[in-house]
């Protein structure tokens, strides 16, 4: 059983939230090898968050435990869960965050976390984080069965990853996924709807304010052509990036905004 346990919230750094969930974690496993992915998920964002945990939790080993806390409903009626997706954990809430975890993964199974001895002695009601998950991905780490933490559900949380529509004319809608901190835009286009070795002259993405014609590898193709380019990016998705500038902002687009994709000229 790996040690491992990462996180992912929107805490931020500047509160005790993020020191919290690790005293509880190192409290029942004070072996756990705790690795933050990041505390900067905007707050109350869910989809960055799932986002964010889809396109990194294959890079650590199974066995791992991911714990993500991105929880407006904190105290309410949703679920705690534990999810078991090829041969990793998943800890949180039952609220769609895990989303890109179930598209990617090829086996999930998903547990309603009732188990009241595996929590904190009185949990707060708003600090779900550190009495109940944080206490859940130690005993995890720890070799507990996920199917021990409560009935396995088939009802849980997930929003619908958007996919790219072919239309008659040739174009093929798709939309913004997701902009990264350097202002990359990463579209919801993959090697199926744009195989990189196989572009036509005259492609074209329509994206916003922009076209972007320029088609490379490598972000600092874009130094040259204006600037612009199109490239594929490390989480499985055509990203449209500006050299050292932001792409979001050139093109005046936010996450969910429509791209088109031409694959020869007209």
């Amino acid at each position: 059983m790996s040690r491992v346990i990462t996180l992912l919230t929107d805490f931020g750094s500047a509160d005790y939230f993020a020191p919290a969930l690790k005293g509880a974690i190192l409290s029942i496993n004070p072996a756990a090898i705790v690795i933050d992915l990041t505390h900067d998920i905007p707050p109350h964002d869910i989809p960055f968050g799932a986002f964010t945990l889809g396109a990194c939790f294959r890079d650590f080993p199974q066995g791992a435990v991911h714990l993500a806390v991105v929880d407006p409903g904190v105290g309410s009626a949703r679920r705690a869960i534990v999810v078991e997706a090829d041969g990793r954990f998943f800890v949180g809430p039952d609220n769609g965050l895990f989303s890109y975890v179930y598209e990617k993964s090829a086996s999930v199974r998903v547990y309603h976390a009732v188990r009241a001895d595996l929590f904190r002695p009185h949990p707060s009601a708003t600090f779900h984080g550190r009495d109940v998950f944080a206490p859940l991905a130690a005993h995890l780490s720890l070799g507990l069965a996920p199917d021990s933490a409560g009935p396995k559900i088939y009802d849980f949380s997930r929003f619908p990853i958007p996919r790219p529509h072919a239309q008659k004319d040739g174009e093929i809608q798709g939309e913004i996924l997701h902009i990264d901190r350097f202002g990359n835009c990463i579209t919801n286009f993959t090697e199926h709807e744009l195989a990189p070795s196989s572009i036509d002259e005259g492609a074209r993405i329509e994206i916003g304010d922009c076209v972007v014609e320029n088609f490379g590898t490598h972000f600092a193709e874009g130094a040259d052509g204006g600037g612009m380019m199109a490239y594929p990016g490390s989480a499985g998705y055509w990203e449209i990036g500006a050299w050292c500038a932001s792409a979001a902002a050139r093109c005046g687009v936010r996450r969910g905004a429509r791209v088109v994709l031409w694959k020869k000229s007209m």
